[in-house]
């Protein structure tokens, strides 16, 4: 969906979104930043790019009942089915990251400490292209 957020292609299992790490303060950033240090306190300005924590823990969720409005991609025609939204504090960075939850998770199916992995999967798909982005998964639901 946005390029240089998450690994494309390979394997499920190496999924991973994409941050940048600050050379000078440490700071981790998602989405990532290419130009300069987010924190105030540092003048730094050299950022690496690194892969941000596969699992963490529901920070938040709720469930998204309306049909958003553009830029979001849907198709007016189909009915709109209610999607699960989650908040989810990245195992080693601390940092909360929003994103959908995979196909089939519902709220009745998250509470606040739930474990979690982000996945790949589809947003949007046409007849030359698929969008890719990223899901969150309770942790041991099937693949």
């Amino acid at each position: 969906m946005v390029a240089g957020w998450f690994t494309e292609g390979g394997d499920e299992r190496e999924f991973r979104l994409l941050g940048t790490r600050c050379g000078a303060c440490s700071a981790v950033f998602f989405p990532r930043e290419d130009s300069f240090c987010r924190n105030p306190a540092c003048a730094g300005g050299e950022l690496t790019e690194v892969p941000l924590s596969k699992r963490g823990r529901v920070w938040s969720y709720t469930v998204g009942r309306y049909r958003p409005p553009a830029p979001y991609v849907s198709d007016p025609e189909t009915e709109w089915e209610p999607y699960t939204l989650v908040a989810v504090e990245l195992e080693a960075e601390r940092m909360v990251v929003l994103g959908q939850a995979a196909t089939g998770v519902t709220v009745a199916d998250l509470s606040v400490g739930t474990e979690v992995e982000v996945v790949a999967g589809i947003l949007s798909q046409d007849a030359d292209t698929a969008w890719t982005t990223w899901y969150w998964r309770p942790v041991g639901e099937a693949r």
